[in-house]
């Protein structure tokens, strides 16, 4: 782990990938780190170019093994790499993002942006994530921890995480705290958070730089769509579509439960005798309370265990509109023409009535 830190490069003060440990859910993510100066490597310890590329394929090779086998253990709970790992794109052609196939629960999620928004303006995205800050989640150990939470941003194409340059002094005291990630090196629109702890950060702050159609022609003055997707704590399915300890476990067949055998490292097996005389074993992982005994009959697809889950994923949208600088100028032309004529008018009236009073007195 501490060997793939090294390697994950960043291409901006605020872009930075992979995510930052979790402590709560022991995600295999790293730390960024700048590219190396070979240059100086060179004049310290005399490397040569062949050394360097047999090294850095040596790192790649050893690092992808790595990851290869953290990502295939089932100890394994980090959100939202494995949609980064298995989907091009988050939004399906349904609107549905992606998160919600592991995470199962419906909870809410909400965002806040400015209705409209200059060319070449840095605005917020302010994406809330709210939950019970009591409440506890199973850990992949099955001991009880506290939530994490992370957020997905869909912005429209030309819309991208401001640098810090454009960043104002509250924005970037707001946005310290966060590491923002581009979904791909190729999808800059689309930007993940976390995971982070949920009891200090229910609200995400995303720093957001507008296009300007005068210098890209890919963007035009339009009400442009966002979609939000914000998570609270760990998935119920694995992206191999197996059960994790964070849901709840059902019988496999209708019959009776023959034994309880519990597991050295936590959790149990459990044997089960069906009703036609066939034989079935489930393995329950720690941190899930039973709900049956030995000798107990049982339906088939029955709950067996208890559903720890206290979290869930939501997705939400709005608009916003890139305004055209052009029109705001001449709406505030036409007002101040309106104003001239209206004052014009009163005055002409207030002359009338002069001359009116002066005839009747003379």
């Amino acid at each position: 782990m501490i060997f793939l830190m090294f390697f994950s490069f960043s291409k901006s003060p605020l872009v930075r990938e992979p995510f930052g440990f979790s402590h709560l859910v022991r995600e295999p993510n790293g730390l960024s780190t700048g590219p190396l100066n070979h240059s100086v490597l060179d004049d310290v310890w005399g490397l040569s170019w062949y050394t360097r590329h047999v090294g850095r394929l040596l790192s790649v090779f050893i690092s992808s093994f790595i990851a290869t086998f953290l990502f295939s253990s089932h100890s394994v709970e980090a959100y939202p790499i494995f949609a980064q790992q298995g989907y091009a794109n988050p939004r399906e052609a349904t609107g549905r993002i992606v998160c919600a196939n592991c995470h199962l629960a419906q909870k809410p999620v909400e965002i806040e942006v400015p209705q409209a928004v200059l060319p070449g303006n840095v605005f917020e995205a302010v994406v809330s994530i709210p939950y019970d800050t009591s409440v506890k989640q199973v850990l992949a150990n099955g001991k009880k921890g506290g939530l994490n939470v992370g957020s997905v941003l869909i912005l429209p194409e030309g819309f991208e995480i401001a640098p810090a340059e454009r960043l104002s002094d509250t924005l970037r005291q707001k946005t310290s705290s966060f590491a923002y990630t581009p979904y791909s090196d190729s999808i800059k629109n689309i930007v993940v958070v976390g995971p982070l702890p949920g009891k200090k950060y229910q609200e995400i702050t995303f720093p957001i730089l507008a296009p300007n159609p005068a210098l890209d022609k890919n963007t035009h003055y339009l009400t442009y769509p966002i979609y939000v997707g914000g998570n609270r704590g760990r998935g119920q399915v694995y992206p191999d579509g197996s059960k994790s300890n964070n849901t709840f476990y059902t019988s496999p067949v209708t019959g009776v439960v023959s034994t309880i055998t519990p597991e050295e490292k936590g959790g149990y097996k459990l044997s089960f005798t069906g009703d036609t005389g066939e034989s079935k074993s489930t393995d329950i992982p720690p941190g899930l309370d039973l709900l049956v005994s030995i000798g107990q009959n049982v339906k088939a697809d029955e709950p067996i265990t208890n559903n720890p889950n206290v979290g869930g994923f939501g997705q939400n949208e709005t608009e916003i509109v890139l305004q055209n600088p052009l029109r705001l100028q001449a709406l505030i032309l036409f007002i101040v023409f309106i104003l001239i004529a209206q004052v014009a008018l009163v005055l002409k009236k207030k002359q009338f009535e002069k001359v009116q009073l002066s005839e009747m007195n003379f």
